[in-house]
């Protein structure tokens, strides 16, 4: 019975909750809706990859969805290596405050005098972006050039341009910065722009920066080299680029964060946020610094499993989204808990205790039962109650354990999660 007992204890916490860390498949940051027979896809993911644009927080790039002028502005800016430029203008706009995400963006565009707003005092930053204002914005920061104007005869629809930006047209045309879809044969220029146009021409546009005039142009991006990062041995990458303005930790590396608070999935839901920090300061092998000690990462639960019967514990999903500088400058991440559903449960030794207990329990139980049904106090008779109540009641609790529902996720303020990246991390060095 002791044998038969012991097997079913460890078959039983064997067969739960286990989570050895595999090989990971890191797709879970990909573009959700956008496909590669999708006429825009290569821009779209060269504009995603290096961080131009973004995609939602639940992986979508919305193609279709027309860009606003701050969306614009705010990827432009990316695009001439100028998102971190000092700001030397003030705010002489109407509908723009220091509150808004895109105030900085604005600013910095002004400073540089890249993206102009209305006579009346405003800027409009919510308003989408016409495809006409955008050739007007790639003609005025490129270098001027004698254009022939007969290139716009290849368009069927040149008299739909407005007058005062056929000069433009015919400028971006012959820089081929542009985008014709879904006709090659039309520009459409009072249309909005989407950002899947939009993606197309600001991929074209990084493709040739050499066009344009070097007053709008910031510092060019340079590899300086490759370091590495090893938190975890069994991390599917380790490599960091470094480069003059930003370090870039590839995906696969894998890093440790902790619990900024106590954390309970029995009182979490879906959609709340989840704060951790970094342990100590993050450094390569060969000693570059990538985060200091106080950062914070930002997570948010995708999902959450509750616990379920026959002893299947709570599941947490969670999404690393962003990384907040002691500084306050923050940067997008995309990270899930390195395991290999990607969730944070409880593990083997608490499943186990659960059982135990359960088990024990239930066996002490099942003493006082089998010495009560012994009745007649006698050495042999409690031997006989004891060999009777104590395996059968440990049986049942044993059991119970299995059957029952399992437990949730409990985590004390610091303790440590390890983090895969699931997309490339990228810390801008100012």
């Amino acid at each position: 019975m002791k044998k038969l007992l012991a097997s079913l204890l460890v078959a039983g916490i064997l067969g739960l909750n286990i989570s050895p860390v595999f090989a990971m498949n890191y797709d879970n940051c990909k573009i959700k809706d956008v496909s590669v027979n999708y006429w825009a896809n290569s821009a779209i993911e060269c504009v995603v990859s290096d961080s131009i644009m973004y995609t939602d927080n639940f992986g979508k790039f919305n193609p279709e969805n027309p860009v606003t002028r701050a969306e614009f502005v705010t990827a432009l800016l990316k695009v001439l290596n100028n998102d971190n430029c000092e700001i030397k203008s003030e705010n002489k706009y109407s509908d723009v405050t220091v509150q808004d995400a895109y105030y900085n963006d604005i600013m910095r565009s002004d400073s540089l005098g890249l993206v102009y707003g209305y006579p009346d005092g405003t800027f409009k930053p919510n308003q989408a972006m016409l495809r006409s204002e955008c050739v007007s914005v790639i003609s005025h920061i490129t270098k001027d050039t004698v254009s022939d104007m007969a290139i716009l005869n290849n368009f069927k629809d040149k008299n739909n341009i407005p007058l005062w930006s056929r000069n433009e047209y015919a400028k971006t045309l012959t820089y081929g910065i542009y985008v014709n879809h879904p006709d090659p044969n039309m520009l459409e220029p009072n249309r909005t722009l989407t950002r899947a146009e939009a993606a197309v021409v600001l991929c074209q546009l990084k493709s040739k920066l050499s066009c344009v005039k070097p007053q709008y142009v910031g510092e060019v991006e340079t590899v300086l080299g490759t370091e590495h990062l090893s938190v975890v041995p069994k991390a599917p990458n380790n490599k960091v680029r470094i480069t003059n303005l930003r370090k870039v930790v590839d995906k696969g590396n894998v890093i440790i964060v902790a619990f900024d608070n106590k954390f309970f999935s029995k009182r979490q839901k879906a959609g709340d946020i989840v704060n951790f920090v970094l342990p100590e300061a993050l450094y390569t092998d060969e000693g570059t610094q990538l985060l200091p000690s106080g950062t914070k990462i930002v997570a948010e639960i995708t999902r959450l499993e509750k616990p379920r019967k026959f002893n299947k514990n709570a599941r947490v999903h969670l999404l690393f989204k962003s990384i907040v500088l002691p500084d306050g400058r923050c940067f997008e991440m995309c990270g899930r808990p390195f395991t290999k559903d990607y969730t944070l449960k409880e593990g083997p030794w608490m499943t186990f205790w659960k059982l135990f207990l359960s088990t024990v329990g239930f066996g002490i139980i099942g003493a006082g039962a089998g010495t009560g049904f012994a009745f007649i106090p006698t050495a042999t008779r409690l031997g006989v109650g004891f060999a009777i109540g104590i395996p059968v009641g440990c049986t049942v609790g044993l059991i119970t354990g299995l059957l029952t529902p399992g437990l949730h996720y409990k985590a004390k303020k610091g303790e440590q999660v390890m983090v895969i990246l699931l997309d490339d991390a990228s810390i801008n060095n100012k």
